[in-house]
Order: structure tokens, then C-alpha cells, then sequence
């Protein structure tokens, strides 16, 4: 473990609710000046809200991803989410890439695979526009771990997603406590919050959706009912 960590056991007074399901959560470990929480209901490990970053940080981060649509290494880490999605939808289909970055690389694949893809990005994409409507599919890669209200973005992307049609997540899975120190997910400043495949499965229990893991860090959950 890094020098400067400390694993905190779990104390009465040390909590915080849990920004994804709302339930209490206790004191996980501090890092470098940064508190850490994980839920025992969701699986959720995030950063203390009070020290997220700012809106200027969390721009200058994202402006130095490189995410171009033509880059086939991106493209083939795209895959990862777009192949098993593209083989759960029935012909042509609506869909919102929500959070597509400055380069909207998933949005291009799925239109070359015959979709019709809105996009949406807070920083990149302002435009409310796209959601105000529903869609057969919506997509959310490497995006979840920035969101600073969760419970408030997961409802607003189940309410973006039609009847019968699917909410497709990509964000890389926390699995060992040990590592999290030196985990390069934990270290992006702009990532802070961590979820774990329970977490999605508790969300889609307390939703009433199916839930699907394809493979690890992408998971596909369904509303229920036909699509229109």
C-alpha cells in the first residue's frame, strides 16, 4: 500500500450516505488528503462530495483524453460495449450516446452499424434538446465514475430509455480493496465514484429491470415491456 494511506475500519460518526442508492455508508480509507466511503448495500465506493473537483478541473482533465473516432485501438475498446449492445437490438434504433466527450467516437460506430445516435455532453454537447425524448437504447461509456450525483443521473437516464430498450454502461469495475490505492482508475481526479457489478444489479433490482453483464467493466440492463 502507498505510503500516506490509512484502511479505515468501520466507525459509528464516519459515514455518509451513499450518492447512488442513498443508504448509509461508512469510512472506507483516506488517501492524499481524500476521503473515501463504500456503501454495504450497493457496493459503491466514492469520494467524499466535498472534495470533488471543480467544473474547470474536471474540463481541462477531459480535454486531454484522446478519444478520436478513428483511432482503431479506441474503436476496438468501444467494441467492448457496442458489440454485445448492437446484438440486443432488432433492426434500426433510436439511441443517445449521454456524456460522448469532445469526440463522439461511440456515437459514429453505432451509426455505421445503421442506428440513429443523438448525442449529449454536459461540457461538449450542452444542448438539452436530446433529452427531452426517449430512445431504444442509450449508451454511457467512461462516464458514470464523474457523475457527482449519481441517483440523480441514473434517474435520468432511466426515464431517457423507452420501454422494452436498454441502458448500456461501460466504466471500469472495482474488484479488490487491496489495490484501490494504487488503482489508476482512482487516481483521474475527475473519477469519483467506484462501482462494483452489484452495484448495477442492486440498481436494476430496486428499478424492476433485467440485468446483464456481458463481460467485465459493461453492463446492459432492460426495461421492461415492448418497444413501441
Amino acid at each position: 500500500m502507498a505510503h500516506g494511506a490509512e484502511i479505515a475500519s468501520d466507525r459509528a460518526g464516519s459515514g455518509s450516505a451513499c450518492p447512488v442508492c442513498a443508504l448509509p455508508s461508512a469510512h472506507f480509507l483516506s488517501v492524499g488528503g481524500q476521503d473515501y466511503f463504500r456503501c454495504p448495500t450497493c457496493g459503491a465506493r466514492f469520494l467524499d462530495p466535498a472534495q470533488h473537483p471543480t467544473r474547470d478541473v474536471e474540463r481541462a482533465t477531459y480535454l486531454r483524453h484522446e478519444n478520436d473516432p478513428d483511432d482503431p485501438g479506441y474503436r476496438r475498446f468501444l467494441a467492448k460495449l457496442a458489440d454485445p449492445l448492437s446484438t440486443r437490438l432488432s433492426g434500426p434504433a433510436q439511441g443517445l450516446d449521454y456524456g460522448c466527450g469532445p469526440g463522439p467516437a461511440l456515437a459514429a460506430i453505432l451509426r455505421e452499424a445503421g442506428h440513429d445516435v443523438a448525442v449529449y455532453d454536459p461540457f461538449f454537447a450542452p444542448d438539452p434538446a436530446p433529452l427531452s425524448r426517449v430512445y431504444d437504447f442509450v449508451t454511457c461509456t467512461e462516464v458514470v465514475e464523474h457523475f457527482h450525483h449519481p441517483a440523480r443521473d441514473f434517474a435520468r437516464l432511466r426515464d431517457l430509455v423507452r420501454p422494452g430498450g436498454w441502458l448500456a454502461i461501460m466504466t471500469c469495475f472495482q474488484t479488490d480493496d487491496s489495490r484501490f490505492v494504487n488503482w489508476h482508475y482512482r487516481m483521474d481526479p475527475t473519477h469519483v465514484v467506484f462501482y462494483r457489478d452489484e452495484t448495477f444489479r442492486h440498481l436494476a433490482d430496486l428499478w424492476g429491470w433485467r440485468c446483464e453483464i456481458p463481460v467485465k467493466d459493461v453492463v446492459l440492463m432492460q426495461r421492461p415491456g415492448a418497444q413501441s
